[in-house]
């Protein structure tokens, strides 16, 4: 595992900018392959040195902030993005099923490596990663 991993930091907690605004997605809804809504894109988790967003930080369940889950989705996942929403190529009990995200704890690499695996992505500091743009 290459220490790359170590240089993602979630974008609300830093004065980075992305080098692209428009693959700023945050306050998006997420839906899932079926068209079904999986939560709201809360934030990006960015590569600090390509200031390329790399996860999406989605938020779901619970009423008023209380008792919603967070899990991050590799952007690696996204389809296809609207005016309003981010369509992503898993389904919504995939995602529900997934590691839990807390942005109080800071995760180590391993974390995101499983991440990737979990999705069937291939994490983007290995060799031979080709970014997946955003897809619009």
């Amino acid at each position: 595992m290459n220490d790359t991993s170590g240089s993602l930091v979630r974008l609300d907690d830093t004065a980075l900018a992305l080098a692209e605004t428009a693959d700023d997605l945050r306050g998006r809804t997420v839906v899932d392959r079926n068209g079904d809504e999986v939560g709201d894109v809360d934030g990006l988790i960015v590569d600090e040195e390509e200031r390329r967003a790399r996860f999406l930080e989605v938020g779901s369940g619970g009423f008023l902030g209380l008792g919603e889950k967070r899990q991050l989705v590799p952007v690696d996942a996204i389809t296809r993005i609207d005016d309003d929403k981010v369509h992503i190529s898993a389904e919504r009990t995939h995602v529900a099923g997934g590691p839990v995200y807390d942005p109080e704890m800071v995760p180590e690499a391993r974390y995101y490596e499983d991440l990737y695996g979990y999705y069937g992505f291939s994490p983007f500091w290995t060799p031979g990663y080709m970014d997946p743009g955003f897809r619009r």
